[in-house]
């Protein structure tokens, strides 16, 4: 408990699910090339990477097809990856070994550790967080991860007119951070993969939300 008496905020519920074979064996195998610990203190993305670039930090992965895919398509980026879900990290890291990705990396932690012990101060060229958990009930809505503690702390670690970039498709939950970004400059949604979460949504008839802002 904090010294207020209130758990911190984290930005993910676990939802362990069953790994493959295939993903087991990645996240043995492959997890030295590409996988990276909050214990390892702050990053420096000149080491970290092999060629120079704007770095961009995706929360939230899931099983990682469209971060792979934005990874590929965009070598002269570098990708930093967080997610808690396990066959998801094992699942990228497949897919990533296999194309010998070296603008690629992967935190298996939460965010909020990631950014606050990992991440230098105001070093980030992006952050996208592509269909985050809505939890539609209000009883809920404290657990969304765009708050505006989280905010605060997204901002700290983005370049002034480094890019947010949300993607949902609850229209309450794109009303919500409309209201909570609100004092940031909007700005035109950056091209990106589709999700399989997203797919799931148009099945359902959602309208896709992408909400893009510019740090200061």
């Amino acid at each position: 408990m904090t010294e207020a008496g209130r758990r911190p905020i984290r930005s993910f519920v676990i939802r362990e699910g069953r790994m493959t074979p295939g993903q087991k064996r990645a996240l043995e195998e492959a997890w030295p090339q590409f996988g990276l610990e909050v214990s390892g203190g702050a990053l420096n993305f000149s080491r970290l990477f092999a060629s120079a670039g704007p770095v961009i930090l995706e929360i939230g992965f899931g099983m990682g097809d469209s971060l792979f895919e934005m990874a590929v398509g965009n070598p002269h980026i570098n990708y930093i990856g967080v997610e808690v879900h396990r066959p998801g990290v094992g699942h990228l890291l497949n897919l990533a070994d296999d194309a010998k990705l070296e603008n690629i990396k992967v935190f298996a932690e939460d965010s909020i550790d990631v950014l606050t012990r990992c991440i230098p101060e105001k070093s980030l060229d992006g952050v996208q967080i592509f269909f985050p958990d809505p939890w539609h009930k209000k009883k809920h809505h404290k657990r969304r991860l765009i708050s505006a503690e989280f905010v605060v702390l997204l901002e700290s670690q983005l370049k002034s007119g480094g890019v947010l970039h949300i993607a949902t498709d609850w229209a309450h939950y794109a009303e919500s951070i409309e209201e909570t970004l609100s004092n940031w400059t909007p700005a035109t949604a950056p091209n990106r993969a589709q999700t399989k979460y997203e797919r799931r949504g148009l099945r359902l008839d959602h309208e896709v939300f992408d909400l893009a802002y510019l740090a200061r």
